[in-house]
């Protein structure tokens, strides 16, 4: 989604969308002189206003949640790709 489409359903102002930007929060797609945000981006924010709002998490534990959530979804993805690797190789050796 385009920029002010994303700031229509996630609610935030423009300057808090360039500091979560600039902070590696949310990394939009540059595409054609604008930036593109998916649907994983405009959940990132729900979850950062939630632990902003509900939890009061500052800024620094916002920063180690986000990067550990990164490197959770990377070994769940590398998990799954190992699955796949297993199940193909099983099928290949009539196992």
């Amino acid at each position: 989604m385009q920029m002010q489409e994303f700031i229509d359903r996630s609610h935030l102002d423009l300057p808090t969308l360039n500091v979560w930007i600039e902070a590696e929060w949310l990394i939009p797609i540059a595409a054609k002189r604008r930036l593109d945000f998916s649907d994983a981006e405009l959940a990132r924010v729900r979850l950062i206003q939630d632990l902003k709002a509900d939890f009061g998490v500052n800024d620094e534990g916002i920063s180690i949640i986000l990067h550990l959530l990164d490197q959770l979804h990377g070994l769940r993805c590398l998990v799954q790709d190992i699955h796949t690797m297993e199940t193909l190789d099983r099928r290949k050796h009539g196992g």
